[in-house]
């Protein structure tokens, strides 16, 4: 993780708040979570940054966690045109029918279980780790889950937060 301000941190800390909260809306879909970190800028490391998104993950209330993990699409099965999460999901593109078949079948009963998707930090697990996981989870209680939940949030805000001022700066930007 970077140590000190990066060409992309300073371009976020001087985004308008509208801007800002668009950036971090793509990051994660809670408002409220957003709306913390952008009262909290301007940033003066990365590492800022992301202990502020830790703290705010930690704050979420139910709904805002809800909202949250609305955000993230099943796994298996990336929001079209979303670069983003097939980005992330890229362990489960050369999975086998019969591994998307089982996958598809786990994802709703975790849903009918837990009244949301299945949300892991995808980023480099493979398809079977990813259905592992998933058969691992399925038996826990609502509270165990909603804290897991919180963890793989907090895992894929540092991942894409640390994209977005990690990336270029174009020229006259």
């Amino acid at each position: 993780m970077t140590s000190t301000s990066t060409p992309g941190l300073v371009r976020f800390n001087t985004l308008s708040d509208r801007a800002a909260l668009a950036a971090l809306h793509e990051v994660c879909a809670s408002a409220a979570w957003g709306s913390e970190l952008l009262a909290r800028r301007p940033y003066a490391t990365a590492e800022a940054l992301f202990a502020a998104s830790d703290t705010a993950m930690g704050e979420l209330g139910p709904g805002d966690l809800a909202e949250a993990m609305a955000g993230h699409p099943p796994i298996g099965r990336p929001k079209p045109g979303d670069p983003v999460s097939s980005r992330e999901q890229r362990g489960m593109a050369g999975a086998s029918e019969e591994l998307r078949a089982e996958m598809l079948e786990l994802n709703l009963a975790y849903q009918d279980t837990f009244g949301h998707v299945f949300l892991i930090c995808a980023t480099g697990a493979t398809g079977e780790q990813m259905r592992d996981a998933l058969k691992a989870r399925i038996g826990h209680t609502p509270e165990q889950e909603r804290a897991i939940v919180r963890t793989e949030l907090g895992k894929i805000n540092r991942i894409r937060l640390t994209r977005l001022v990690e990336e270029p700066v174009e020229e006259g930007e």
